[in-house]
């Protein structure tokens, strides 16, 4: 069975974001670091990545979100685990973002418009990354501000990636 765990942003996703939605919809979602929340610092944010990871040899699909890439882009780059995938929903354009190729399949939306991060950056991050590029064009930064409590693309992404390659 594959697990699903969803890596949040550098706050707390409003009740009524899809990240929060897709956890209390599927039984088999699990925030890492759960529960989702501020402050954001980076080692703290790998290391419960890390122990929800590790916490199975079952198989994971990450879902990220914003600082939550990051999250996933750094671990990645210092551990390994049962990951299959991620998906790596609009990468916020920072200083010093981790730029390793990632050591399984991945799929980085990017927005037309997003405030945090240009187009240009997300596409260059999904070479980087070695991810396969999803525009999502004018979506802001798809959180709850932009409009997005559902986000039935974001669904369909997810299934392409629990298929084996």
């Amino acid at each position: 069975m594959t697990r699903f765990l969803l890596v949040p942003g550098r706050g707390v996703p409003f009740p009524n974001h899809w990240s929060r939605q897709w956890a209390r919809a599927h039984r088999d979602y699990r925030w890492a670091p759960e529960p989702p929340g501020p402050p954001y610092v980076a080692e703290d944010r790998v290391a419960a990545l890390q122990s929800a990871v590790a916490a199975s040899a079952e198989p994971a699909i990450l879902i990220a979100h914003s600082a939550g890439c990051l999250t996933v882009a750094s671990w990645a780059g210092r551990f390994t685990g049962p990951v299959v995938a991620a998906l790596l929903v609009t990468p916020p354009e920072v200083p010093d973002t981790p730029r390793q190729r990632l050591p399984f399949r991945s799929i980085v939306v990017v927005s037309r418009d997003d405030p945090h991060g240009s187009f240009g950056h997300g596409q260059q991050l999904a070479a980087d990354w070695g991810g396969q590029l999803f525009d999502a064009g004018p979506v802001g930064h798809l959180d709850s501000s932009s409009g997005f409590g559902p986000w039935p693309d974001g669904e369909r992404l997810v299934r392409t990636l629990a298929v084996p390659a």
